[in-house]
């Protein structure tokens, strides 16, 4: 698995060369966003890893710039802690954030969750819901109309609610759960976050926002996408066919 490493911090960029070498990944390294973008393209790496404050491109634009035409997991490595950093980074297409410092057991279970993430794609199901068709693997949403399918356009971080929510379909998923796998363990108690995409989301999917049917709030406790009978095409773990 190739994995490529973009950090202006030499002394960083060489012991992950090192630590991710010796781990048996091949390693792509890039000392700016430039070099990032170009590596990118030319290596096609499995998972970017990247730092946030890289001279000529920042990392946020590192991302919206690979994020036009790959789908590769982006594990963002960062010494800023700030709240509105890490959002800005999920929102422009990261999957995932770590603060530096960091311990390198950490960021390996941090890559080995994304390629796993990777490996489940070919699962991902199909759900119909209402006029409203959400495709996981292909991560579109299409609204039925009269001239036909209308696209729903959801943030990278809307599309990170909803995949954990759909994968767990007719189960709970508490508040901790989704806020750490999203925006991490220290952001545990940041509810509010959690608010907004999931109201978000209703306005998107729903057919009555207000009242919804099947991004329902377990109160006090967490979220459930709720499925209505014979809805399923494939197959995903917490999603079962009509006839199981």
């Amino acid at each position: 698995m190739r994995i490529l490493v973009a950090d202006d911090d030499p002394q960083m960029l060489r012991a992950l060369r090192v630590t991710l070498g010796a781990r048996g990944y091949e390693v792509v390294t890039a000392t700016n966003g430039v070099e990032a973008v170009n590596a990118a393209i030319e290596h096609h790496p499995d998972v970017l890893v990247l730092d946030l404050g890289m001279p000529e491109l920042s990392g946020i634009e590192v991302i919206e710039g690979v994020r036009g035409w790959s789908t590769a997991p982006i594990l963002v490595v960062s010494g800023r802690t700030g709240a509105a950093d890490k959002v800005d980074a999920l929102d422009a297409g990261a999957d995932d954030y770590v603060t530096k410092p960091f311990s390198i057991d950490e960021l390996l279970a941090r890559i080995r969750a994304l390629t796993r993430r990777i490996a489940s794609q070919d699962e991902s199901p199909v759900i119909r819901i209402a006029d409203v068709t959400i495709d996981l693997a292909a991560r579109s949403i299409t609204r039925a109309a009269p001239s036909g399918p209308e696209l729903v356009r959801l943030t990278p971080t809307e599309w990170e609610v909803l995949d954990i929510l759909v994968r767990n379909a007719g189960r709970l998923v508490t508040r901790q759960t989704l806020l750490t796998d999203i925006w991490g363990s220290e952001h545990i108690t940041d509810t509010g976050y959690l608010r907004l995409y999931i109201a978000q989301l209703r306005k998107k999917i729903e057919p009555d926002p207000a009242n919804p049917r099947y991004l329902l709030t377990e109160s006090g406790m967490g979220y459930r996408f709720q499925l209505e009978p014979a809805v399923v095409e494939g197959q995903a773990p917490g999603v079962s066919s009509p006839d199981s």
